[in-house]
Formats: structure tokens, C-alpha cells, sequence
């Protein structure tokens, strides 16, 4: 009998493994469940823009077509690439839902291989309606492959692995987008036998894809049973309301449109910020696109090293600060250049005031590409699998409307007499007050935010077992309480949200007290102290296990004033007595911060025969080394605040 795994199982072997045994993003490309996906998908994006560009080259330089202007080509060109988005998103998302992935893989790629045939004739003809349907057909060839791309990836990889294979497949994208342009443009302009030589191209290229396809696992379908509704105004209204009813989820895609929108900006006007801003010729254009797409590249492969390999949307913010500084100061750099003669790429380098335009820009996509990839692994990771890709249609749709209202609003601007450098101003200044506002709205993206900043700029933040943090359902998380950000580290731990049980008091220290509101947390004080604040409390404990999330509880009832661990209170085996009277058997984690007594954050001060804390802030300088110990869950079955202080006590010790 013959034991060699089946590709579905070996991807679903590799999905459970250890996935420490995965150095790094990069070891995805040696393993089937990624590589013949990344593939297929970096063809399709190769030839979709090679095809694309190849086109916009012809009828710009070596057609006259009167019906077609060269000013208007690559506008047409842009809508009638979008306009199946707009059309077919929700039935794409459907059919991804309904249908194996690997299936709908190869149903597309087999779909590119007509269209390019069909194209390849066009060229070889100089058949400029045939080239026009064809670019939107291959529009309709990117709306179906989009759900199914993004699905797919969250069906084979685990949530440790998710943040590393997005950003995989976006810096994928944006080098295979590089890279069709590129040769679209070389190939179109080899005099005689450039339109053979695109038509050849985009034929191989199409079966590349497919031969690529063909070798991607088995992902089974995740709701086979449902009725396609192929009435794709309906659907699309039903999709968005679909996306609506998980507030995070829904703000996510808004944050990703929007940051399409800011890109389809910048995209739109390198050619004319580079002839009339820049007094640089055509090829100090293609330098800022290679410039622009390495940015998202290397921006996109960071995410995982600064995310200890979780899905960290506290990236976002950071990301979003970068992409206002830069456009920003990208207009500094170019509000007042001199008027130049063309320069070519040689003459551009050498004038050195050029170097901070390219630092901005680079830095810019940089920021988008930080930007972009957590909000996709969220996504992924917080909607439901059955719907998984009907939202992430909704997401396509919402960014081809983004990126007209953008084609929109730039044009509007320019022709009402702004620079292009104004432009980029005023869409620094637009992404400043957007990313406030989203944040402001989604506190969590703000929260991950500061706890990202505090472990690795504050803190060397260690997690060992965070594995034992559930990745679904209802928990409850117990730890020694040291200092005024434990919340914080625990909350940088865990990527799934958790709301904490906390000393009343805490709220009111500056600035900590304002995070701690902006995250829910839920006050509690000493029954004789005030009872109306204690019984809510344990009535929102219960709500939040009631709802399938993580809640956390400081026992010791306060932070340690010498840095021992402190008897355990009962109040932990009421939220234990509310859970298990509405039927929940809900499990326990303990959990204990290392090292952290001594530093700015814990009480180690003494002030007036008090300890205090937040007294002398470089105490133990910069980068400290604190960690947290997570435990194995204890059943709540006999479970005593006693054993779990020894729990605590002995995680202490391991570390």
C-alpha cells in the first residue's frame, strides 16, 4: 500500500506543524501549500501588466487612432480594466465560497489562456477593439482571481504564519507589476517584431500560470451548499451589508480602500510629476514606479519581522504615520525646483536635491506596504470561512470606487489649478485626518499600536507558550500584576483582542487611564467601596465569556509594591460561578510577567514613605528585557484561587 501523502494532505500537515520550524516567510516558497499559488499569482500579475502596458505603449507611440487620443488611452485603458469589479465582484466571491479553490485557480487561469490567445491576435493585427475587450476581460480574469487569492491563504496557513504570506504575495504583486511593465514596454518597442514578440509573451506567460495552477492542493469549498445569486446589484448591496455586521472586519476594508485611493494618486501622476515637477524624461518615470513598487516590496516582507510572526495591526498606525510624513514632505522636496531642459536617469542621480524625492517616495510605498498587509491578515483572520471571500469581493468592490473617486478628485484638483506636488499635500494631510478618524473609531488598531511601540522601544519583549493563548472561543487569562502597563504587554501577546478586569484606580493615571478607557476594559472596585461598580463588573466579565472572547484579571487585586507575587482574591471564582451558571465551561490560562519589577512602569519608588511608580524613567534604560511566561489552560473544573497562584508562582520560576 502505498503511504506518500496526497497534496491536500501534506498541505494540511504543514498548516498544523510547529510552525517555529518555518524560519521565515521565505521557507513558504519551499513548501507546496504556498509556492504553485505564489507562482500562478505572480504570472497572472506579470501578464496582466505587461499586457496592460504593451497596449498603452501602441496606441500612446505607434497607432493613430482617432476615436482613441494618446492623452485619453491609458484612462480608457485603467476604466475598462476596473469596470468588471465593479460588475462581477459579488458573484466572484460567490462562486470562491461555493467552489474548491483549486478549481476556481485553474477555471481562471484556463480563462487567461483564451483571452491572451484572442490578444495575441490583436497585436499580431493591430486590432485595437479586439486589445480594448480584451483588457476587459482581463479585468474580469483579476475579479475572479482576487477573492480566491486572498482566500485561499488563511484555508492553508496558520494565523502565525498569515502576516509572512501576505506579505509574500504583495510583494509578489508589486515586483511581478514591475517587471510586466517593464517588459511590455521593451518588447512593444523592438521595431518589426515587438507585436509578435508581446503576443508570444502573453501567451507563455498565461501558461505558465496554469501549468503553476495546476499544481496547488486541494482547498475544499467553505460553503458548497450555498444558491448563487447572480444578480450582481443585489449581491453587491448584500456583500457590503455582509462586511458591515463585523465592525472591525468592515473598517479594515475601508482602511485598505482608502489606502488605494492614496496610492492611485501618486500611480496616476508619476509620468507627469516626473516631466513637469521633476524635468525628468520618460525613463526617470519608470525609475519612480521601480522606485514606488521596491518600496511596497521590502515594506510588505517587514511585517512578519515586526510582528514576531503574528497578525500585528498595530503596524497599521505605523504605517499610516509614514505614508503622511512622506507625501508630505515629498511636496517640501519639489515646491520649488528650478525649470530644467529632460533630464535622462544618469543626470537625475547626479543632482543630489533629487536624492530626497526618491528617499520620500521610497519610504512612502514603504509605509503602504507596513500599512496594507496586517488589515489583509486581519481580515482574513476575523471573517467567518463560509464568507471569507464573498467579503473579500466587498473589499474589491470598495476599492474600485476608491480609486475612481481618486482618478476623480485629483483631476478635479488639477484642472481647478493645484501643482501635483499640492496634490500630494493635500492627500498627506487627507491620510493624516482618514487614519485618525479609523483609529479613533477602531481603538484596537491605536492599542496594538502603543503595545507595539512599548515592546520593542521600551521593553525586549519575550512571549514563551503563546501557543496556549486560545485562538477561538472564551478564555480566561490570569497574571501577577507588576506594573501599570501589564495590560499592555499581555495585549501585544494575544493576537486576538482581550478585555481586562482592572483596579478602578488605574483609570485615573494620565494618558494610561485614556488607553484603558479607549479599550473597554471593564473597573472594578472593593464591594464596600462601591458596590454598583463591583456587581457590573462581574455582569460584564459574563458578557464578554458569553461572547466567545478573552477576558484577563489581574488576581492580586493591585500592583505589587515589592515585587512579589501577592495572595490571590476570589473575585476570579465569581466570573467562574457567573460563567458556569449561563453553561459555560470556560478554560484558564495563567500567565506571568518576568523581569518587569524595576522598571519606569512598576512601583520600585519610594516617595514619601509610598511606592510609586513612573519616577525616574531611565532607570534601567532603554530596551529591558521582560517577558511573559503563558501557561497550559487549567479546566475550570476544581479549579482554586490557590492553585492558581502556584501555577503563576511556577511560571515565575521557569522564567
Amino acid at each position: 500500500m502505498n503511504s506518500t501523502p496526497t497534496g491536500e494532505q501534506a498541505a494540511t500537515a504543514d498548516q498544523h506543524s510547529d510552525p517555529q520550524a518555518h524560519p521565515n516567510q521565505f521557507a513558504l516558497l519551499g513548501q507546496r501549500r504556498f509556492a504553485p499559488f505564489f507562482w500562478t499569482q505572480f504570472a497572472g500579475a506579470g501578464n496582466d501588466n505587461l499586457f496592460k502596458f504593451a497596449f498603452t505603449v501602441m496606441v500612446t507611440y505607434q497607432l493613430s487612432v482617432s476615436w482613441l487620443p494618446p492623452a485619453m488611452a491609458g484612462l480608457v485603458i485603467g476604466a475598462l480594466f476596473t469596470l468588471p469589479y465593479l460588475l462581477f465582484s459579488a458573484t466572484s466571491g460567490q462562486l470562491t465560497d461555493k467552489w474548491d479553490k483549486t478549481r476556481m485557480f485553474r477555471l481562471v487561469k484556463n480563462l487567461e489562456i483564451g483571452i491572451m490567445l484572442i490578444a495575441a491576435w490583436g497585436f499580431v493585427e493591430a486590432n485595437v477593439p479586439v486589445l480594448l475587450l480584451c483588457v476587459f476581460l482581463m479585468g474580469l480574469h483579476s475579479t475572479l482571481f482576487g477573492p480566491v487569492k486572498f482566500a485561499y491563504l488563511p484555508q492553508v496557513l496558520n494565523d502565525r504564519e498569515l502576516t509572512g504570506g501576505n506579505g509574500m504575495v504583495e510583494m509578489g504583486t508589486f515586483v511581478a507589476i514591475l517587471l510586466g511593465q517593464v517588459a511590455g514596454g521593451l518588447l512593444i518597442a523592438v521595431p518589426e517584431v515587438g507585436h509578435m514578440q508581446v503576443a508570444i509573451a502573453c501567451v507563455a506567460l498565461a501558461v505558465v500560470g496554469r501549468i503553476c495552477a495546476q499544481f496547488i492542493p486541494h482547498a475544499p469549498a467553505t460553503d458548497p451548499g450555498l444558491v448563487i445569486n447572480w444578480n450582481p446589484i443585489t449581491e453587491t448591496w448584500r456583500n457590503l451589508k455582509l462586511a458591515h455586521g463585523n465592525v472591525v472586519v468592515f473598517r479594515s476594508l475601508l482602511g485598505i480602500s482608502w489606502m488605494w485611493f492614496f496610492g492611485a494618486v501618486f500611480l496616476s501622476q508619476f509620468p507627469s510629476f516626473a516631466k513637469e515637477v521633476l524635468h525628468g524624461d520618460e525613463h526617470v518615470a519608470s525609475l519612480l514606479l521601480v522606485i514606488f513598487s521596491v518600496g511596497i516590496g521590502i515594506g510588505s516582507l517587514l511585517c512578519e519581522v515586526f510582528s514576531r510572526r503574528q497578525v500585528e495591526i498595530g503596524l497599521v498606525p505605523l504605517g499610516a504615520i509614514g505614508m503622511s510624513v512622506f507625501a508630505i514632505d515629498l511636496y517640501f522636496a519639489t515646491r520649488a525646483l528650478p525649470p530644467s531642459e529632460l533630464m535622462g536617469v544618469g543626470a537625475f542621480f547626479a543632482q543630489h536635491k533629487n536624492w530626497r524625492v526618491m528617499a520620500d517616495l521610497g519610504m512612502l510605498a514603504l509605509s503602504a506596504g507596513i500599512y496594507s498587509v496586517p488589515m489583509y491578515a486581519l481580515i482574513q483572520m476575523r471573517s467567518l470561512p463560509t464568507h471569507r471571500a464573498r467579503i473579500i469581493a466587498a473589499n474589491n468592490i470598495l476599492n474600485a470606487l476608491f480609486m475612481i473617486a481618486s482618478a476623480v478628485l485629483a483631476g478635479g484638483l488639477l484642472a481647478a489649478g493645484c501643482t501635483i506636488p499640492q496634490v500630494f499635500l493635500m492627500t498627506g494631510i487627507a491620510n493624516a485626518i482618514v487614519a485618525l478618524y479609523v483609529f479613533l473609531l477602531v481603538p484596537e488598531y491605536l492599542l496594538r499600536f502603543v503595545a507595539w511601540v512599548i515592546t520593542h522601544f521600551v521593553y525586549r519583549f519575550k512571549v514563551r507558550g503563546e501557543q496556549n493563548i486560545p485562538r477561538e472561543g472564551a478564555a480566561l487569562l490570569v497574571c501577577n500584576h507588576v506594573s501599570f502597563v501589564d495590560a499592555i504587554l499581555l495585549m501585544a501577546a494575544s493576537p486576538r483582542p482581550i478585555h481586562f478586569v482592572m483596579d478602578h484606580r488605574i483609570f485615573q493615571a494620565p494618558v494610561l487611564g485614556w488607553l484603558f478607557k479607549l479599550a473597554k476594559a471593564i473597573p472594578i472596585a472593593p464591594h464596600k467601596e462601591d458596590p454598583a461598580t463591583y456587581e457590573a463588573a462581574f455582569a460584564r466579565a459574563a458578557e464578554v465569556l458569553r461572547e466567545g472572547d478573552l477576558l484577563a484579571i489581574f488576581p492580586e487585586g493591585g500592583i505589587t509594591s515589592n515585587g512579589e507575587l501577592q495572595p490571590f482574591k476570589g473575585g476570579i471564582m465569581k466570573i467562574l460561578e457567573h460563567a458556569k451558571a449561563e453553561g459555560l465551561d470556560v478554560p484558564i490560562v495563567p500567565m506571568a510577567l518576568t523581569n518587569l519589577w524595576g522598571s519606569y512602569f512598576s512601583r520600585i519608588e519610594l516617595r514619601g514613605g509610598k511606592n510609586v511608580a513612573m519616577v525616574k524613567p531611565m532607570r534601567r534604560g532603554l530596551f529591558n528585557r521582560v517577558g511573559l511566561e503563558v501557561g497550559e489552560p487549567v479546566p475550570a473544573a476544581g479549579v482554586t484561587p490557590g492553585l492558581l497562584q502556584q501555577r503563576v508562582a511556577d511560571l515565575l520560576q521557569r522564567g
